[in-house]
């Protein structure tokens, strides 16, 4: 999954139909594990477009979009924010989600 800054994010969210914008932080064990079913999830979903992000380096987008805590899927469609996912249940969890009609 490739990182994205803000501004990489923001023109997807502007120029792609739904996007999937992971948020992390490197020395968290729970989104070691997440960032590892976020990888099988971008590779079996092909027409959603999705980045991931250090956080600590967003401080800005945490405050701006009251990230609670880490892993966080911010989900868009059609360019607004439509779902923050925060529990990682599952790679068919994640897929669910992803791909929901909003």
């Amino acid at each position: 999954m490739q990182e994205w800054t803000r501004e990489q994010w923001e023109e997807q969210v502007k120029s792609q139909e739904k996007t999937a914008f992971y948020l992390y932080t490197p020395m968290c064990g729970t989104c070691q594990v997440a960032s590892r079913m976020m990888d099988v999830t971008e590779q079996a979903i092909e027409h959603v477009s999705m980045g991931k992000a250090n956080l600590n380096y967003m401080e800005q987008l945490a405050y701006d979009f009251e990230i609670e805590s880490v892993p966080c899927l911010l989900i868009t469609q059609n360019g607004e924010l439509v779902e923050k996912i925060y529990a990682f249940q599952s790679v068919p969890h994640l897929f669910e989600k992803i791909l929901k009609k909003y």
